[in-house]
Parts: structure tokens; sequence; C-alpha cells
């Protein structure tokens, strides 16, 4: 999946996208970008109107290739180191959304099996 980054690209459009993919997980953009082994700031974007324009720190335009064997750990150190932008990927636990940091070094598809898994087990 190729996901076009500009600053002109609303956060609600990439979100989509990315669902599209892998249903049973949710990229979260966050305000600001955080340090690799550093804690996430846990203020999120609550208007997903806004522009990546509006969220990051480069203004790189490009395309975002992710594949379902890409972890966790990598998509998001892309979307930071490469475009500006902090993004944090939850799993979907029932109703709920877990974090995915304890587990970023499984693989996005993974990550979706399992939320697929505790999606049918948890309700």
């Amino acid at each position: 999946m190729e996901i076009i980054i500009n600053d002109h690209r609303k956060i609600f459009a990439i979100q989509e996208e990315f669902n599209t993919m892998f249903p049973f997980l949710k990229l979260e953009f966050l305000s600001k970008p955080h340090e690799p082994d550093g804690a996430p700031g846990k203020k999120f974007v609550k208007q997903h109107s806004k522009t990546l324009g509006e969220c990051r720190t480069i203004h790189k335009k490009g395309n975002l290739t992710i594949t379902p064997n890409m972890t966790v750990a990598e998509l998001e150190e892309h979307f930071r180191e490469v475009y500006g932008l902090a993004v944090e990927v939850f799993r979907k636990f029932g109703e709920t959304w877990l974090e995915t940091s304890p587990t970023a070094s499984w693989t996005l598809e993974k990550q979706n099996l399992e939320g697929k898994t505790l999606a049918k087990v948890v309700k």
C-alpha cells in the first residue's frame, strides 16, 4: 500500500487508507513527535479534519509504502524520521483499543491478526 504524504492531506484520509488494509488496527496522530526510546506525549490530534501540514515538523512530500511485514516500530519511526509526524498504532481488543508499544516488534500483519482474534473472543 502506498500512502501519499503532503501538507494538504487530511488526517482522517490517512487513517481510512491504513484501516482499509488493517481493519483491526488504528493509526492515531499525536500532536508532537517523540524520541524513539522515549514515551510519546499522549496529546492526540482530536480534529481528524486537520491537514498533515498542521501537525508535522518536516514538510517533505512523498509516498509511504506500508507492507504487512513492516513492524509497528518501523512504521512509527518512518512517519517520525521522514515526515515529522508522530503516530501510534493501536490494536482492537473487543470494543476498546490497546497500545501496541509493548509489541512494537510485531509485524502489522501479526498485530492485525491478533486484533481480529481478540475482537471475536472479547465480546
